[in-house]
């Protein structure tokens, strides 16, 4: 174990090092990547909670763990150990869970990945959650609250959607729609991406107050949950937050993305002289703000 503090230790220290050092015409693969080193952290950084850069690119200083346990929630996959976030994403995962606790059938909410103990680049999976601003809320109703580790590693989520997407399916219910309204209208939340389906139902069915579904944004995927993005803390001069959403309720943007799926668009004709697009780039520390060598460095 010991053995391994001092690597880990020692590749941070070599890539800070190179990171600070690096001419402008040195290789930036010369560098470990920067989710080998954040990845590798099992706390968080002793030092005040603030995030730096932007929810796909960038860190937070002093995490808050959420209790994998709480009155009105589970965290889920805790091998992941991604049950970490700003203090504002903590607090709101308990005020919504206990709001969730009032729907029949619910007790809580199963919580999914927020961030590493630093945030970070993750070793697999989201390209966000990077910031402990993310969160990932199951839509498996929340029956019980006494779930085993070994069960929550192996339990799913349920599907929300029909027809890729375009519609809900029979899983679908009222309380779904109130808890993501619930968050929705909280005022430290930024947006929530759904699957389309889900947000032209709730389009349809919302019959008071819609100012809260501009908030709601139709995604790729996010049908076994829904993803919430809260909005940089007060203060926080180093994170850099997302463009607001369009005016206005956003549905006939969803009902685009249904149609669009119902009757595909012909795909746009490929110029055969163009260059093959760039493969993604890895990012290495100097591609993340100055801070985040701090916040790796902290004990």
């Amino acid at each position: 174990m010991r053995l391994r503090h001092f690597l880990t230790g020692l590749a941070i220290a070599l890539s800070l090092s190179m990171g600070l050092n690096m001419g402008v015409g040195a290789p930036a693969m010369a560098e470990p990547l920067a989710k080998q080193l954040f990845g590798s952290k099992s706390e968080a950084s002793r030092q005040k909670p603030a995030p730096f850069g932007s929810y796909a690119k960038g860190c937070v200083a002093g995490a808050v763990q959420l209790p994998e346990t709480g009155p009105t929630w589970q965290a889920m996959r805790l091998s992941r150990n991604r049950n970490w976030g700003h203090p504002d994403a903590i607090d709101f995962i308990k005020d919504l869970s206990s709001f969730a606790a009032t729907q029949p059938g619910w007790k809580g909410l199963y919580i999914g990945d927020i961030s590493q103990p630093r945030g970070g680049p993750m070793l697999t999976g989201h390209r966000s959650h990077q910031i402990g601003l993310d969160v990932d809320i199951w839509m498996l109703p929340t029956s019980r609250i006494n779930l085993s580790r070994q069960t929550r590693e192996n339990i799913s989520s349920v599907s929300l959607r029909r027809n890729k997407g375009a519609f809900v399916n029979d899983n679908w219910s009222r309380a779904h729609h109130n808890i993501i309204r619930e968050a929705a209208r909280d005022k430290r939340v930024a947006r929530i991406f759904v699957f389309p389906g889900a947000k032209v139902q709730m389009c349809k069915d919302e019959k008071g107050n819609r100012r809260y579904l501009r908030k709601i944004r139709p995604w790729y995927g996010h049908h076994y949950h829904f993803h919430v993005r809260l909005n940089c803390p007060r203060g926080a001069r180093g994170c850099t937050e997302q463009a607001a959403p369009p005016k206005g309720d956003g549905c006939a943007e969803a009902q685009k993305w249904v149609n669009d799926i119902l009757n595909p668009p012909p795909p746009k004709p490929r110029d055969p002289n163009a260059p093959p697009p760039k493969k993604r780039r890895e990012y290495v520390m100097a591609d993340l703000p100055n801070q985040c060598a701090s916040v790796l460095r902290s004990q």
